[in-house]
């Protein structure tokens, strides 16, 4: 198979054991930059062109789009698929997962487990706001952050007051959700690929951080997971209509609340906690399932 990985550095980890994992069972993989590619948006004939030529005709693309990216991202993404590339994460899927608050509400119509979310507009309604979340502490996140990034624990009802009034005085969106307390610093990333959970590991804050983030100096540790943190995990993946993700999760009192669903997850923390060849299955998966003209969407939403 001749595959494509939308991707702006091929030396990530994840990249290289994508393309490793690829050529290992016979496939190509080329590394795309995301930002250096444009389009032909012609009648029933779209095209992408990448350094000053088309684009060929891949069997499949692998999307690994930034963040900080994701519109321009996902109008390359939605030309593949009109194409008729395979796309192992549909661009529906993906903008679904970027967009922390439609997500949050996708994962509450289907009845996800999710900590108590808050979100408004106006200023005025901050305590309000506060109380719905259950009081303080709360945790306070901005709706485009990643990696920890832009999330702040508000220990007591003036410290919330003060950090919700500040971005939004900055014009920026937040939302508020409850503490979960204990879950003391530590949350599961499940890793699920074609409706199954294929790894799992908890993550544990450094020292003093509330926040998990390996990236912020967590450590990670395989785990087994219950039969429900497992259903929960795989029905996020659907309700994003994601093939391939991360599901943060925390356990509550009242069992286990979806954080959020990554559509691009990290390879190196779980392949090292686990010792499973995730990069291998994903190709596997696109192995049994690409096929063209099989996007579920079209490049539609």
């Amino acid at each position: 198979m001749k595959l494509a990985m939308l991707a702006r550095n091929p030396t990530l980890y994840s990249h290289r054991r994508l393309k490793e994992a690829a050529e290992e069972r016979g496939h190509t993989l080329d590394i795309i930059n995301t930002l250096r590619c444009y389009m032909n948006i012609a009648s029933r004939r779209p095209e992408v062109y990448y350094n000053g030529e088309k684009l060929p005709l891949y069997d499949a693309v692998i999307p690994r789009i930034g963040a900080s990216v994701t519109f321009y991202g996902l109008a390359v993404l939605r030309q593949f698929e009109m194409m008729g590339v395979y796309p192992l994460n549909e661009s529906v899927g993906i903008g679904r997962s970027r967009d922390k608050l439609r997500s949050m509400q996708l994962l509450a119509r289907d009845g996800i487990g999710l900590p108590v979310t808050t979100f408004a507009h106006d200023p005025k309604q901050t305590e309000e706001v506060i109380r719905l979340a259950g009081g303080a502490p709360v945790v306070v996140k901005l709706l485009e952050g990643t990696q920890g990034i832009g999330v702040v624990l508000a220990d007591t009802e003036r410290s919330a007051k003060s950090v919700i009034e500040a971005f939004r005085g900055a014009d920026v969106n937040i939302m508020v959700q409850e503490f979960i307390k204990e879950a003391g610093g530590t949350d599961i990333r499940a890793l699920v690929v074609g409706g199954k959970v294929v790894a799992a590991m908890k993550r544990t804050g450094a020292e003093g951080e509330f926040r998990s983030n390996l990236h912020r100096g967590g450590s990670a540790m395989s785990i087994k997971i219950s039969p429900e943190e497992r259903a929960t995990a795989i029905r996020a993946a659907k309700s994003m209509g994601l093939n391939v993700c991360g599901v943060d999760m925390l356990r509550s009192n009242h069992g286990p609340v979806a954080m959020e669903v990554n559509s691009s997850p990290g390879l190196e923390g779980v392949e090292n906690a686990t010792g499973i060849d995730i990069a291998g299955k994903i190709i596997e998966f696109i192995e049994k399932n690409a096929k063209p003209n099989s996007t579920r969407t079209k490049g539609k939403g």
